[in-house]
């Protein structure tokens, strides 16, 4: 690295190592957990289970599914985060909230879910960052 290297170069890195870190979450949380692991039939059942509507698993796996490749990529990353906040803010609610703190207790904590909204909300405030197809300005 050279030694003229700054202080913005580095915040230019960890904004996009967020940035892709979260969105590979959001893809993992739907694509391999939502459909190729419990299916999204299992998935709305699930859904139906814990008293929300079926769709919603469907509508969840299409937000969660667009929202991380938009942010791997870095489109529109500050309103992509907040956007899947809800999701997350259900997923304590209604999946995890009883369960207690920890997400490797029986039907998962609330933890991590929460960690998720923390990240989302500094990316929010963060931007896309300098490596992004619609790079943003960071809030001053």
């Amino acid at each position: 690295m050279p030694l003229s290297q700054t202080r913005t170069d580095f915040t230019d890195y960890g904004v996009t190592l967020l940035r892709v870190s979260l969105g590979v979450m959001y893809l993992a949380h739907s694509v391999v957990l939502k459909l190729l692991t419990f299916g999204l039939a299992g998935t709305a059942g699930y859904f139906t289970s814990i008293g929300l509507p079926g769709w919603l698993a469907y509508l969840t796996f299409a937000a969660e599914a667009a929202g991380g490749v938009m942010l791997v990529l870095g489109i529109q990353a500050r309103w992509v985060a907040l956007a899947l906040i809800p999701a997350l803010a259900g997923a304590i609610i209604w999946a995890h909230g009883a369960n207690g703190w920890v997400f490797t207790a029986p039907g998962g904590g609330w933890e991590y879910p929460l960690y998720l909204i923390v990240l989302s909300v500094a990316q929010a405030l963060l931007g896309d960052g300098h490596y992004a197809l619609s790079p943003s300005r960071r809030l001053r």
